[in-house]
């Protein structure tokens, strides 16, 4: 590391060490390459084949078979993605989509054992991992089509969540009517 002179808003701010940029963090296409976001996302969406296809699914889906505590610890080990991709400068507007995912696909698991079919097929972590890879790197505007998906997804996310509050209602209603 050297020392560096400093300037804030023209003035003078004295010396910082200045850290060189590590030549492993970014791969030759120009894109920050983070090798513990591709093992979290493998891990989660596609550590296992299903012998004789070409079908993939990850931790996931299996952690989503326990009721009530799975998708909560899918979904923070989802935030780890999100939070190494707001480190490395994704857009926020990336960052939201990257959220929507997650939830989107935390919603979905609630559902009994179609849940974790769902999230076998979404694979939020590798969505997000893809994401990252493709936003990496020199910032940009934020796109049309980038707030065009989020709203789209957003409108999705709450479809799902008031049908699954109506089959909850409608349950919870239809078992005590039997009680009265």
């Amino acid at each position: 590391m050297t020392r560096r002179r400093v300037k804030i808003d023209g003035k003078e701010a004295g010396y910082a060490d200045a850290v060189p940029p590590d030549p492993r963090a970014s791969s030759p296409d120009g894109k920050i390459d983070e090798p513990w976001m591709a093992l979290i996302a493998h891990i989660m969406d596609n550590l296992f084949r299903v012998p004789g296809t070409k079908l993939r699914f990850g931790i996931d889906p299996l952690i989503g078979l326990f009721p009530g505590v799975g998708d909560g610890a899918g979904a923070v080990v989802s935030l780890l993605l999100i939070g190494m991709s707001a480190r490395h400068g994704v857009p926020r507007i990336v960052l939201v989509r990257m959220a929507l995912n997650v939830i989107l696909n935390t919603v979905g698991g609630l559902l009994p054992f179609g849940g974790d079919l769902f999230s076998f097929v979404f694979k939020s972590n590798a969505r997000n991992y893809a994401l990252f890879r493709q936003h990496s790197g020199p910032r940009r505007a934020s796109t049309t089509g980038d707030w065009i998906f989020v709203g789209g997804l957003c409108a999705a996310v709450l479809g799902v969540v008031f049908c699954i509050l109506f089959t909850v209602f409608m349950m919870v209603r239809w078992l005590f009517s039997g009680w009265a």
